[in-house]
């Protein structure tokens, strides 16, 4: 049987993406403990970060191969404007933070380097291109979603475990598996060269979401302090 090309994407950065269970990140939201001003910080910075995350939907769209092709990245750039950045405006409110203030957050050092790789990718190259610079985000936060649940994780935190419930939900799951399988469809009959390429780019996004949960974690914004 062939083996699909996501099963490779999937042997080369699960151990990477096994890490992000480790991270005192992940492992406070897990157990509760999580400090919640690190998981406002989170949220600010995501919210942004799901902005331009949006933009490569809308790419994806505009460089689809065939009409199915540009319906799917339409429907995952509603689900992510609308489903996934809902719950993060759900969030802001309870924390007494206004959808303006979260829409004038200045993005971190690394929302800025990650969001900045991933439009690149994105315009440089074709639909492939596209779907490799998002499918880390989208299939590694279902990861972490799947295993949380699994574990019961942050069941006497209703805040933290309602993160654990969206992005282990079957909505959620579905809009993975969406862009595994744009991510199959895409790499069908490419070189060893190209398919070499885009698992590069979803190494290094990979790299990022680590660094990304180090950002939410020690609080950081920029190195240099700006007076």
């Amino acid at each position: 049987m062939t083996q699909l090309f996501t099963d490779r994407l999937y042997e080369r950065v699960e151990p990477i993406w096994a890490s992000y269970m480790e991270h005192p990140f992940i492992k406070g939201l897990a157990d509760g403990s999580l400090d919640e001003e690190k998981f406002k910080h989170w949220l600010k910075q995501d919210y942004i970060y799901l902005i331009e995350y949006s933009r490569l939907f809308a790419i994806g769209a505009a460089k689809a191969i065939d009409l199915d092709m540009m319906s799917t990245y339409a429907q995952l750039l509603d689900g992510t404007m609308n489903t996934e950045m809902n719950l993060h405006r759900g969030y802001a409110k309870e924390f007494g933070i206004s959808e303006a203030e979260l829409e004038a957050t200045e993005p971190a050092e690394t929302t800025t380097a990650y969001t900045s790789y991933m439009l690149n990718m994105a315009q440089i190259g074709g639909v492939e291109n596209v779907i490799a610079a998002i499918l880390t985000c989208t299939w590694s936060y279902n990861y972490i979603g799947l295993k949380l649940a699994e574990q019961d994780a942050a069941k006497d935190h209703p805040l933290y475990r309602k993160w654990v419930d969206m992005y282990s939900s079957e909505e959620f799951t579905q809009f993975k598996k969406e862009c595994v399988e744009l991510m199959n469809k895409v790499t069908e009959g490419r070189s060893e060269a190209d398919l070499k390429r885009l698992e590069d780019i979803v190494v290094r996004t990979s790299y990022y979401e680590y660094k990304f949960w180090d950002m939410a974690e020690n609080l950081s914004t920029w190195d240099v302090p700006v007076k």
